[in-house]
């Protein structure tokens, strides 16, 4: 009698804004689903706000379709494709879709600020192998944020600066807030390690409810 072959399994990749998680899921070699594709649209009703400010809190989960987002994990994971949005950072808006077809890839990463807010909806799947929340210095992240977004256009100077002085004085708190959603908080080359492990299979312990 043959054994069926083990389920894809996803590893969440999360970490402050600018914590290099883009940067680390490309060099595994892995399949990736880009979790900060599934943001609100800029005309969303729902969107939050940063407090005493008219800006909106793209920092906030509420900003984001967590559903959207588990469905096309759990798409992945059962049949090795799913269709996922491309999202302009800059416009606040989707522009496209993309057809993501992982075969029988039976490990990938998906990764994004708010991979952390569905770590126990992944485990409830059984789809989830990591959670992993990378961490370092908040002023070497600040400076790697700024120089992304200021490259790449993505929204204006000041509210870049604004929002990049006030994630910075955040970072350990919001580091705090996905370790205790139940990602493992890490520095770049333990990744790598745990990562390697979910690749060859060796899979983390439900968390105890």
């Amino acid at each position: 009698m043959s054994s069926s072959p083990l389920p894809t399994r996803v590893v969440l990749l999360t970490g402050p804004s600018g914590s290099g998680k883009s940067s680390l899921a490309a060099r595994t070699g892995l399949p990736v689903l880009r979790l900060d594709d599934f943001y609100k649209e800029g005309d969303d009703p729902t969107l939050p706000r940063v407090t005493g400010s008219t800006d909106i809190d793209w920092d906030s989960p509420l900003s984001w379709d967590a559903d959207a987002a588990v469905a096309a994990i759990e798409e992945l994971c059962r049949t090795g494709r799913t269709t996922a949005p491309v999202y302009s950072i800059a416009t606040s808006s989707i522009v496209d879709k993309e057809a993501l077809d992982i075969e029988r890839t039976p490990l990938f990463v998906a990764e994004g600020i708010f991979a952390a807010d569905i770590v126990a909806r992944c485990e409830e799947l059984g789809v989830l192998a990591d959670a992993l929340c990378l961490c370092g210095r908040p002023g070497t992240t600040f400076r790697r944020r700024l120089l992304r977004d200021l490259r790449e256009g993505r929204k204006s100077v000041p509210f870049l600066l604004r929002r990049g002085w006030r994630l910075m004085r955040a970072e350990r708190a919001i580091v705090g807030r996905q370790t205790a959603l139940g990602a493992h908080p890490c520095a770049k080359g333990e990744a790598l390690g745990r990562l390697a492990a979910a690749a060859a299979g060796r899979h983390r312990t439900p968390a105890a409810r």
